[in-house]
């Protein structure tokens, strides 16, 4: 199981910035728990968004129990992944 979900919405606004969210729910575990899970989400979105992130669009990343059990470069992995799935069905979805 991932330790995140990626959501992605692209806004239509011609505006070519990327935003960035991110939550993390009480059932993730206690606030030390949650807000470290809300560090490595910020890092992985700094370090993933730049290069691989949708242009135009709002991504938003919630945090899943076990998330922070995960190696940080395996978390790494899973968001490059999932931005590549999210571009595709994107591209699909175009007109």
């Amino acid at each position: 199981m991932p330790g995140f979900v990626l959501l992605v919405r692209p806004r239509g606004d011609g505006d070519d910035v990327r935003g960035i969210g991110y939550t993390v729910s009480k059932k993730v575990g206690n606030s030390v728990t949650r807000n470290r899970m809300k560090r490595r989400l910020r890092e992985l979105a700094r370090a993933a968004l730049p290069d691989s992130g949708i242009a135009g669009a709002d991504h938003v990343l919630i945090g899943r129990p076990g998330g922070n059990d995960i190696v940080f470069a395996e978390l790494g992995d899973h968001l490059d992944s999932a931005l590549k799935r999210a571009a595709k069905k994107l591209a699909a979805k175009a007109p």
